[in-house]
């Protein structure tokens, strides 16, 4: 393909570093679009931006109601529904949470329980007030805090797809820190190979897997984790039902799917719930597939990655019942 239609770029956006690959004659032009359109989400999301539509929430917890575009309004009903069906799992309002452990990172400090206990009381996705007429949305109690982290990019990337169709692309990726979105195949027709990285050894990939029109999404322990000054590591993917890291037995989670907002969300509920309670949210997406790597690094897959996941030598993998 001629160089002048394919056009690529990094930019450091949404707290990770994030990079794009575009061919076809508009590429130039999808690719400018594309980041204006990732700036845009992350000033509308970031519950670190000070004028966000989640900050503002945020900051009149306790309060009163914000009004919201309605963008965001949809998402954060979206995800207050993905809070609802997997409880226990997935919860919006783990901000304050999250910030204790921010804390915690800074610091390199074990947790205090009696710390924890205290913002822990906080989170409850059924404290945010939905106002479908005037598109506002409430937090109950003072101190509570919308994150959107296990989502955000996911809908990001579905969105950057958006715009690449919009210029007539056909074939392009976008990588948010690991987590990636292809557009159709490569140019030459062949399928993406996306990399899973491997959960232990740095800058390697445990195997790949190749898709086309795919998102894939991975949660895992050693994407941003601190060690205490005792040598303990904890990472940031936390339980909203104990307030600490999650503990199921799974050190890495990739899911493969069309949508990438569903795929952000379920590999962060798979991570947390531990693989048979997976497997059975699972039967209710026949179209979805995982991968799934325990602490002893034993690989498991859904049956029709079978064709498509290539292991890295010497990895042996099983498929899941």
């Amino acid at each position: 393909m001629d160089r002048q239609n394919i056009a690529q770029n990094e930019l450091y956006c949404m707290g990770t570093l994030i990079s794009q690959k575009i061919f076809g004659p508009n590429s130039m032009h999808a690719i400018k679009a594309s980041e204006l359109e990732i700036k845009r989400l992350n000033n509308m999301l970031s519950r670190f931006v000070s004028d966000s539509d989640i900050t503002k929430i945020n900051s009149a917890a306790g309060l009163m109601p914000v009004m919201v575009s309605d963008e965001a309004f949809r998402l954060l009903k979206y995800s207050a529904e993905c809070s609802r069906i997997y409880n226990g799992c997935f919860d919006i309002t783990v901000g304050s949470i999250a910030t204790l452990w921010n804390e915690y990172k800074i610091k390199k400090i074990s947790p205090v329980r009696k710390d924890i206990r205290k913002q822990l009381a906080k989170v409850n996705f059924r404290d945010i007030l939905f106002d479908p007429d005037n598109s506002s949305v409430l937090l109950k109690k003072k101190g509570q805090s919308i994150d959107l982290g296990g989502i955000a990019k996911g809908y990001a990337s579905d969105k950057v797809l958006e715009v690449y169709k919009n210029f007539g692309i056909e074939s392009a990726f976008v990588n948010f820190g690991g987590n990636v979105a292809v557009l159709g195949s490569k140019p030459d027709d062949s399928p993406w190979n996306v990399g899973i990285r491997h959960p232990r050894h740095k800058d390697s990939v445990i195997g790949v897997v190749a898709v086309k029109n795919k998102s894939v999404i991975t949660s895992g322990d050693y994407q941003r984790y601190y060690i205490d000054n005792s040598g303990k590591h904890y990472h940031h993917i936390l339980n909203p039902k104990t307030g600490y890291p999650a503990n199921s037995g799974l050190i890495s989670v990739t899911v493969v799917a069309e949508s990438g907002v569903l795929a952000d969300a379920l590999s962060t509920i798979f991570f947390i719930a531990g693989v048979e309670k997976s497997i059975r949210i699972l039967e209710y997406f026949p179209n979805i597939d995982v991968v799934f790597i325990d602490n002893d690094l034993n690989l498991s897959i859904t049956p029709k990655l079978t064709c498509s996941f290539i292991p890295l030598d010497g990895i042996k993998v099983s498929e899941l019942d």
